[in-house]
């Protein structure tokens, strides 16, 4: 789809949010025999719709190129694992789920959630387009299908007599480049009494802490509440709650339903938050003008502590080979003159390279054997959880750094 057309509203796009120049795409991870050859790099430019307000990325790659084969896998993450049994337990409770319920996962990764309502005994169904993280949770006896949701395959699962009392996306909503097809799909699969619940990225969050580095070519669409109510209204399907939640820096749950189902009446919480954001100036341009030069301050203080660091002999190295920490490495320059090297502890990116920088990615108990001086939090939304893990890095002396909303040592 063109960037000449909003992909919601269908108005022509002219206003930039934010242009980060040139980037491969986040999860593009590379095998060492690979690093010599061409890596395409492509336009990161969010624009903002003046009609709708939508921020949005042009597609450069289709969905299957980018999501067939995919490197992320949601277990890794122990904090992400308490995050989803959490909100088991509270839907359970809430819609009064049962062995008689049906709970499909669209984007349903590698089973971290629907592992925790199989074994409560609840029926459950991922949706998961990348085939090598579907069969690992096909490994885990989650029953998942290895295809992308739209209005084809809800029709499929209807024509099966498969139909959802709960339906739920975790950050799959972003990754959509065809949002019309995507919600009209909810709307035909979700039964008729049937909640849909989704969580996202708060555009809100993102523009209020600076997080830049959220922007990614895998995210086509990044939203506001005031903006994806418009989108789910458009399909008959009526947001009657919203929470705003801690998880990625500032997210939002929603809550929908079909537009004809009364029994869910619209909550205080979903006007506070309209309110709140028009107040914050998220129906006017001004604020979506005003984002780029609060980023470029961003990139001058992480280059100028990196190269203060280098010029007193010190070592810095990276935790997490995640997508946000490729946009922020890459917008910056950063390479391995840089930073030595980052560890994950997901073992399907250690051996591999981030795409753009070529610093080598490393298991965890790679810091045990070379104690750097600094260790820079690339997913920042998990520093918590990594301090935690990383504690004996204080023993040489060793302190962590997070980059956003911008550099600073944390003691």
């Amino acid at each position: 789809m063109s960037i000449s057309m909003c992909r919601f509203c269908g108005e022509s796009l002219k206003e930039t949010f934010v242009d980060l120049g040139m980037h491969p795409l986040s999860n593009a991870y590379l095998k060492p025999e690979k690093l010599n050859r061409m890596e395409p790099f492509y336009p990161l430019h969010a624009f903002v719709c003046t009609k709708c307000f939508l921020v949005q990325l042009e597609a450069f790659e289709s969905p299957e190129a980018i999501f067939s084969n995919y490197a992320y896998f949601s277990s890794y993450s122990d904090a992400w694992l308490k995050h989803c049994e959490k909100y088991v337990e509270t839907m359970i409770g809430r819609l009064g789920l049962n062995d008689a319920s049906k709970v499909i996962e669209i984007a349903s990764n590698d089973g971290y959630l629907l592992q925790y309502f199989k074994m409560r005994n609840i029926p459950i169904l991922g949706i998961e387009p990348a085939q090598n993280v579907a069969k690992v949770a096909q490994e885990k006896g989650i029953q998942t299908q290895a295809i992308f949701f739209g209005t084809k395959t809800a029709k499929e699962l209807v024509g099966e007599g498969v139909r959802a009392d709960l339906l739920l996306g975790n950050n799959v909503l972003a990754h959509v480049p065809d949002l019309n097809d995507f919600v009209a799909g909810m709307r035909i699969v979700l039964k008729e009494k049937g909640v849909i619940t989704m969580e996202f990225p708060h555009l809100l969050r993102l523009i209020e802490r600076n997080q830049f580095d959220t922007i990614y070519h895998e995210h086509f669409s990044y939203f506001s509440f005031l903006v994806v109510e418009q989108v789910f209204a458009k399909h008959g399907i009526t947001l009657f709650d919203v929470n705003e939640l801690p998880t990625h820096g500032g997210s939002l749950r929603i809550y929908g339903c079909h537009a004809e189902n009364k029994v869910h009446p619209v909550s205080a919480r979903v006007e506070e938050l309209k309110a709140r954001e028009i107040l914050a100036g998220l129906k006017k341009l001004d604020i979506y003008q005003e984002f780029s030069a609060k980023i470029q301050l961003t990139k001058c203080k992480l280059l100028e502590f990196l190269i203060q660091v280098k010029r007193k002999g010190k070592s810095v190295v990276g935790y997490g080979a995640a997508a946000k920490g490729n946009t922020l490495l890459n917008y910056c320059c950063v390479r391995t003159d840089l930073m030595d090297y980052v560890v994950d502890r997901s073992p399907h990116k250690q051996g591999y390279f981030l795409p753009g920088s070529h610093i080598p990615i490393y298991p965890p108990e790679k810091i045990r054997e070379t104690h750097p001086d600094y260790v820079l939090i690339l997913p920042w939304n998990l520093k918590n959880e990594i301090v935690s893990q990383m504690q004996h890095i204080r023993q040489w002396g060793g302190k962590f750094v997070v980059p956003i909303p911008e550099t600073e040592v944390v003691s």
